[in-house]
């Protein structure tokens, strides 16, 4: 069974093969989509996170939480996540380097809790625009996903 949704501002494909769900989607421009892992026991597995995702939980830190570095950044989606989410200081960097290139966050030099220096992002202007554009998107698709997790069999 494959369904195709789409939206928009979005275009999702969900392969549903027995047990197995591949939620795959990427980011490109103005979209934004997520990812699940793949055919891995929910008890014992972490969450995988896409750059569409990852950019989006960014965002959102720091419109909630103000400038803060970047390993502060992850810790505190991991904390958020309740420790579903496990996030390496490379892919955090990774998404904060783009979101910086799309000037959706700005970057200045300070000084940590450790008195060590760092490099403390914020999000801009435009940054918030595109979180909230995001954000609906998001919504959306997240509804499409419950409603069709809510289906039942036709007999």
């Amino acid at each position: 069974m494959f369904l195709k949704l789409t939206t928009s501002l979005a275009d999702a494909s969900i392969l549903l093969p027995q047990f197995v769900v591949y939620l795959w989607t990427f980011q490109w421009k103005r979209d934004i989509f997520f990812g699940m892992s793949k055919g891995k026991n929910t008890e014992t597995r972490k969450s995988e996170v896409l750059q569409g995702t990852l950019d989006l939980m960014v965002l959102k830190v720091l419109d909630a939480l103000g400038p803060m570095h970047g390993y502060g950044i992850a810790r505190r989606i991991e904390q958020v996540s309740e420790q579903v989410l496990q996030l390496n200081e490379g892919t955090v960097y990774t998404s904060l380097l783009r979101l910086q290139q799309r000037k959706w966050i700005a970057s200045e030099w300070g000084t940590s809790e450790n008195n060590r220096k760092a490099k403390y992002y914020s999000i801009t202007k435009s940054g918030r625009k595109q979180l909230a554009l995001e954000s609906e998107n998001w919504d959306r698709i997240a509804g499409v996903i419950g409603r069709l997790l809510r289906l039942e069999g036709q007999e």
